[in-house]
């Protein structure tokens, strides 16, 4: 996730970074937006349904998280070019297992027993609900009071992913094929039409471990090109406002019909994925392919963020839903206000802490006197 975005020319890729840290900051309103969810998606609290905020995770749910793996697609086609594939392994073992696993058994315990007293009327203490945590295994949600990965589940299928992609980095590179010519673009965009067909495939909760690993091969191979990006940048326009147009539809087709429109449904959310992946790709490349010193701290900033912010969100909704219960927009707003607060400067405590950024996979850099 925190690969440096850097080309074998030495020419920083500032877009990919900044795309990172834009994308990773969806986390608080998306996952906030889950105790209003229209389709019975168990979450740690619940405040019955709301087509208008489950509005917000329909829209965004199709390409987020593909962006993600696209964009660390890319940064490993740069980094096997610099490293062997022991180097590259053994580095995303230290940024991907380390916090996958303080994660889990850290930060998730909190999550799942809030879970359980909202949900279950759990009386016990914190403490002892540990044992629950690691002997009930249910959904692997953690709604219930079991256990789960939460958020890390991403960094559990990127270290899985990234192994998959070293190991046909250096099949291909035995064979003197490991550099694949840039595609045109109207084939790039061709190259969506099995997302369908893939969802499906190693799919956990509905995390497909196939479709993910599919497009972060994308990212290594076609995006990782600059005659691609420069064709993504130039039709970025187009990509973005049709993929925009299929996320709408695909919201209103899902939370606002009364009918039923499976086929047109599926259409939309998958050309939404594939078109807003391109045309976001585009949009970086074109407008935020800079550096400033707030990029340069969002960056920074972008892996204890993902790691902090959902304790951070849950806990602010289970602490304020007495006071602002009766508001569905104050008991969003409110707590997604707070845990962006909240996370921010937890966030600039972790970086100034070395034990702290090695186990949330940050790379501690000591400040010059």
């Amino acid at each position: 996730m925190k690969d440096k975005a850097v080309a074998v020319s030495g020419t920083r890729k500032h877009y990919i970074d900044n795309l990172r840290w834009a994308d990773v900051l969806l986390l608080i309103p998306y996952h906030a937006a889950l105790a209003w969810n229209c389709w019975g998606e168990p979450d740690y609290v619940t405040f019955g349904e709301s087509r208008a905020v489950s509005s917000i995770i329909v829209f965004f749910s199709p390409y987020f998280m593909p962006l993600m793996f696209l964009l660390a697609g890319i940064s490993t086609s740069f980094a096997l070019k610099k490293r062997s594939c022991k180097e590259y392994l053994k580095e995303r073992a230290l940024r991907l297992l380390v916090p996958l696993v303080f994660g889990t058994f850290v930060l998730m315990p909190p999550l799942s027993y809030i879970g359980d007293k909202f949900n279950r009327g759990y009386e016990g203490s914190f403490f002892s609900h540990y044992k629950i945590f690691f002997t009930r295994f249910t959904d692997l949600v953690g709604a219930d009071g079991g256990f789960s990965f939460g958020q890390f589940w991403f960094l559990l299928y990127l270290f899985v992913i990234s192994c998959i992609a070293a190991g046909v980095w250096a099949v291909l590179k035995k064979r003197g094929t490991s550099e694949v010519k840039a595609l045109p673009f109207p084939v790039v965009l061709l190259l969506g039409l099995p997302l369908p067909l893939l969802a499906e495939v190693l799919s956990i909760g509905g995390k497909s471990l196939a479709e993910y690993t599919y497009i972060f091969l994308l990212g290594q191979y076609v995006f990782s090109k600059d005659e691609v990006m420069q064709k993504a940048e130039k039709y970025c326009p187009f990509t973005l406002m049709t993929g925009i147009l299929a996320a709408v539809a695909d919201v209103y087709l899902f939370l606002w019909t009364e009918g039923s429109f499976t086929l047109i449904n599926t259409i939309a959310k998958f050309a939404a994925e594939w078109l807003m992946v391109a045309g976001l790709m585009g949009a970086g490349k074109r407008w935020f392919d800079k550096s400033s010193s707030f990029t340069a701290v969002m960056s920074k900033f972008s892996f204890p963020f993902f790691s902090l912010h959902f304790l951070w969100t849950v806990l602010f909704q289970y602490l304020m839903a007495d006071t602002f219960r009766k508001s569905t927009a104050l008991m969003y707003l409110i707590p997604v206000i707070s845990a962006y607060a909240a996370t921010f400067a937890c966030c600039a405590i972790v970086l100034k802490i070395p034990p702290l950024c090695f186990l949330m996979g940050v790379k501690y850099q000591k400040k010059r006197a």
